[in-house]
C-alpha cells in the first residue's frame, strides 16, 4: 500500500509539473509573438533612451567617416569631385563637434556606439574603388557609394530631428536641422558633379 501511494503522489507530481509546463509555454507564446525579435537586456525602453542611443550610432558614423573621406578623395581624379569630397570632409569635422553640443545639450556625456549601417557603407564604397578602374568609371562609383552614405545621413538626421522634437529638446533640434540641411547640400553637389560632367565621361569610357 505505501508503494502505490508513492506512485500515485509521483504521478500527480508529474502531472502537476508538466501542467505547469503547457501553462509556461502558453504564457510565453501570448507574450512573445512568433517571429518578435527578443530584446538586449540593455534595449531602450523610452523613446529618450533611443534617441540617446541613436546619437551614439550616428557620433560613431561621423568619426568613421572622417577617416574614409580623405581615402574617397585620394582616389578620385575629378577636380570637381576631389573639391566637394574635401569640402564635406572640413563639414564633417564640425558635424563632429556640433554633435558634441547636441549630447551636452541633453544632458549626456558624449559616447560612440558602433554604427553598422555606416561600417557597411563604407565598405562598400572600398570595394567599389577595388572593382573600378581609376578615372571617370572610378569616380561616378565614388559619387554613388558618397550618395548613398548621404542619404542614411539624411534619414538620420531626420529622424533625430523629429525625436528632439517630441522630446521637447529645442536646442538639439537647432543643431540637428542644420546638419540636416548640410547633408541635403552635399547630396545636391553630389548629382550635379554626376550628372554634368562624371557620368557622362563614363559612357564615353564605354563606348571607347
Amino acid at each position: 500500500m505505501k508503494t502505490a501511494t508513492k506512485n500515485t503522489t509521483a504521478t500527480k507530481s508529474k502531472s502537476t509539473t508538466a501542467t505547469k509546463s503547457k501553462s509556461t509555454t502558453a504564457t510565453a507564446a501570448k507574450t512573445t509573438p512568433k517571429g518578435t525579435v527578443k530584446a538586449k537586456p540593455s534595449a531602450a525602453d523610452g523613446l529618450r533612451e533611443l534617441f540617446v542611443d541613436s546619437l551614439k550610432d550616428i557620433y560613431w558614423a561621423e568619426k568613421a567617416l572622417t577617416k574614409a573621406l580623405p581615402k574617397m578623395a585620394k582616389n578620385a581624379t575629378s577636380e570637381n569631385l576631389i573639391k566637394a569630397i574635401n569640402d564635406h570632409l572640413a563639414v564633417t569635422q564640425e558635424q563632429v563637434l556640433r554633435l558634441e553640443k547636441v549630447f551636452k545639450s541633453v544632458g549626456e556625456k558624449a559616447a560612440a556606439k558602433k554604427c553598422d549601417a555606416m561600417e557597411g557603407l563604407i565598405k562598400e564604397g572600398e570595394s567599389i574603388m577595388e572593382e573600378t578602374e581609376v578615372g571617370a568609371v572610378r569616380d561616378a562609383g565614388i559619387i554613388a557609394a558618397s550618395q548613398k552614405i548621404e542619404h542614411y545621413e539624411i534619414a538620420t538626421y531626420g529622424t533625430l530631428a523629429a525625436f528632439a522634437a517630441t522630446l521637447g529638446e529645442d536646442d538639439a533640434v537647432l543643431l540637428l536641422e542644420k546638419t540636416l540641411a548640410e547633408e541635403k547640400e552635399a547630396d545636391t553637389l553630389l548629382t550635379e558633379a554626376a550628372y554634368n560632367t562624371i557620368n557622362f565621361d563614363a559612357t564615353e569610357e564605354d563606348q571607347k
